[in-house]
């Protein structure tokens, strides 16, 4: 099979070794081709006459690293400097697919696992076809030749650059298998990489939704009701149309908007608006009915893993244990407020902003607005911030909505207060626990089972009854127990909710992590041994267990006043253990001194990333431990701005130490991991300074007190 530059973008492209249809380019990438100045090789990479080389990031750039790691793989088998290499962000297109999640979406810690063989493989393919073009070119055997530095090289001095050599290898045949560099030779992976973002990042030129400016656009600020899933009955606009700059009020199917010359202009307006609503069924939910509900679910049990017989070994365990578990509700609060810009005209649409999942954001506004989907194009800007929050497509369905009532390019920008309080938030989730010791105070059971909502279930209508795998994860623990019963009811509390940073991850490893805790203490043993003990079938995560057990000097004297807690797990592929260091003053407030993290993630690509994400999902993870939690009466959300959902300062951040076990296996997943881990550590380290074990988060003063 052969390609030129102009049929490529109808026929195919490599994924994985093998060919796949349906190709699009960035605008800019597209009118390049059709000059005949670049040339397209394969869906990643891209050849310009002029030696320029531009890598498209299949994954949203949304502060993780991607824009950075992702070219890291092609460059590593391409041969070039990563530095003098452009970065687009892929457009819409089957040839995005993430592997691991069956769709175009950046989340679950999967950009680099699922990019790991397949941009390498795409490397290496475009690679080899240079090479080729340079021995026909020369009449030479391919083996003779060498590519390198952006550039081919062969016997006698000949040399000719990627670029003098692109036109000719974009029309050979797609090798589908090649060579891939062996680690020993790797001079891109696991090197640390100062990011490509950077520079624009500081001088103002990366583009965020919120940037976004079209010729003609105008602005809208929506008024929706407080009660999420609830629509407007009626509204008078009277007053908000005599408004300065008021170009229109418009009613959608989530509300009312007031469209503008200015956002400012669309907000004020939108005060003056009086909308009568339809509250809908949410409106009678509160955070105490959905406690009840949850307590007393009689959905089915669906069982996640069983190992031995867990009822036997407890009835006859010598030292029975159980205790439950609360998590609340949580909002995502990105620090860019939700945004979209689209663009209607004559039966076609552009939406232009910070997504995670292009599929979704395309078929969804296509749907809404009456179009095919291959008639709404997806620009994706950088994202200040996901968190799984732009997963969803809500903002831009509105924004579009909002474009074709008016007839212009709208830009849709959310308050802070309209954030927090019309999310898709983590679900509220209650942990059953229950284990047993033998006479020694080794556990001989150990029993999970959590009760929560199902976002798998509202987000792509899993049928009920069916395991979420996303509701289970770090649900088995790898402690050598022989007798262990996971299991989980998918109970429907009737608010929307949504995937948010580790997922059931958090949920789980807080139960589960503080169990082994308590079951330590009844044991009358120090958790750490008691921990490690139970890991001898298990070498990944004992090494990282002592690994940050040595280096916070655990079982050394530490400051008057501090305690130590500890925590273990294993998410996304990547084995972590953390320690925490905490005090706690005389009006319950904890304070965090430092943690130490020991995580093996496999093969890094770029150890700067990785100690970042670290760095940043503890953070994120701490804001949720030490004080985040979304409540609802009467179906209306409570909490509104950071005064009263608040996120740690920087005067809050503890010092965080980290070590990072080197390994060949396969790479894991590390945008999450340390999220989830930090709060039972921290609880962990709360029983040890005050002898109460807190079950509930966050790890509030209040909480604290009622223990």
């Amino acid at each position: 099979m052969t390609t030129n530059r102009r049929e490529f973008l109808k026929t195919t492209a490599v994924v994985g070794g093998g060919l796949t249809l349906g190709v699009f380019l960035p605008a800019q990438l597209d009118q390049a081709v059709a000059a005949g100045t670049l040339h397209t090789p394969n869906a990643w990479v891209h050849i310009a006459d002029d030696n320029t080389i531009t890598l498209l990031s299949a994954r949203s750039e949304m502060g993780q690293g991607v824009y950075t790691s992702m070219p890291m793989l092609i460059a590593e088998e391409l041969g070039v400097d990563i530095r003098k290499v452009k970065v687009e962000i892929a457009p819409v297109a089957p040839v995005y697919t993430n592997a691991l999640l069956g769709a175009q979406i950046t989340g679950g810690s999967t950009s680099v696992r699922d990019g790991w063989d397949k941009l390498r493989i795409a490397g290496a393919q475009v690679r080899t076809m240079l090479v080729n073009a340079a021995a026909a070119k020369w009449k030479l055997d391919a083996a003779q030749l060498r590519a390198a530095d952006g550039k081919v090289t062969g016997p006698g001095g000949r040399s000719a650059t990627y670029g003098e050599l692109a036109e000719a290898a974009s029309k050979l045949p797609v090798p589908e298998k090649v060579t891939l560099k062996p680690a020993r030779d790797f001079k891109v992976i696991g090197k640390p990489t100062k990011r490509l973002d950077t520079a624009h990042k500081v001088n103002g030129t990366a583009e965020y939704g919120i940037d976004v400016k079209l010729p003609g656009m105008v602005y809208a600020s929506l008024e929706q009701c407080p009660v999420i899933g609830g629509k407007p009955a009626s509204f008078d606009a009277a007053k908000a149309k005599a408004m300065p700059g008021v170009i229109a009020v418009v009613q959608i199917r989530d509300g009312v908007a007031v469209v503008a010359d200015t956002w400012w202009h669309a907000k004020k307006a939108r005060e003056a608006l009086a909308v009568q609503w339809d509250e809908g069924a949410v409106a009678r939910i509160s955070n105490a009915s959905m406690q009840d509900g949850i307590r007393n679910a009689s959905d089915a049990t669906i069982p996640i893993k069983q190992t031995g017989d867990a009822r036997a070994a407890l009835g006859s365990a010598s030292k029975k244990l159980s205790a439950e578990y609360w998590s609340p509700l949580l909002a995502h609060a990105t620090m860019e407020p939700q945004n979209f810009t689209a663009s209607y005209k004559d039966g076609k649409c552009l939406v232009i902003g910070p997504a995670q999942y292009q599929q979704g954001t395309q078929g969804n506004v296509a749907t809404a607005i009456g179009l095919k989907p291959e008639d709404v194009t997806v620009k994706t800007t950088f994202l200040g911030g996901g968190f799984g929050r732009r997963l969803e497509y809500d903002f831009a369905v509105q924004a579009a909505e909002i474009s074709k009532a008016v007839g212009k390019p709208v830009k849709l920008l959310w308050t802070r207060e309209d954030d927090t309080t019309h999310d898709f938030y983590r679900p509220m989730a209650l942990h059953r626990m229950t284990g047993g010791l033998d006479a020694s105070g080794k556990p001989v059971a150990l029993t999970l089972q959590l009760t929560s909502q199902s976002i798998t279930q509202r987000a792509f209508g899993l049928p009920k009854g069916t395991l979420d795998p996303f509701m289970a994860e770090a649900a088995v623990v790898g402690y050598d127990i022989p007798n262990m019963t996971q299991e989980l009811i998918e109970h429907d509390s009737g608010l929307r909710v949504g995937y948010w940073r580790s997922v059931s991850h958090a949920l789980n490893a807080f139960a589960n992590e503080s169990f082994i805790d308590e079951m330590a203490a009844a044991a009358g043993k120090d958790p750490y041994q008691f921990r490690l003990a139970l890991l001898g079938q298990q070498p990944r995560f004992a090494k990282v267990l002592k690994l940050a057990a040595d280096q916070s000097g655990w079982g050394k004297p530490l400051p008057k006043g501090h305690y130590r807690g500890i925590a273990l797990m294993e998410g996304y592929d990547t084995y972590m253990a953390q320690v925490a260091e905490i005090s706690v003053d005389k009006d319950h407030a904890i304070k965090v001194h430092h943690v130490w993290v020991a995580a093996d993630l496999g093969q890094m690509i770029n150890p700067d990333t990785v100690e970042a994400q670290i760095q940043s999902s503890i953070a994120f993870g701490l804001s949720s431990a030490l004080g985040a939690e979304i409540t609802l009466d009467k179906g209306r959300v409570q909490q509104t701005n950071f005064h009263d959902y608040p996120v740690l300062r920087m005067n809050e951040m503890p010092k965080i130490d980290i070590t990072l076990v080197p390994s060949s296996e396969k790479p894991g997943g590390i945008g999450e991991p340390a999220t989830a881990l930090i709060g039972p550590a921290v609880a962990n380290a709360l029983f040890a300074a005050t002898g109460k074990r807190v079950r509930r988060l966050p790890l509030s003063a209040q909480h604290i007190q009622s223990a």
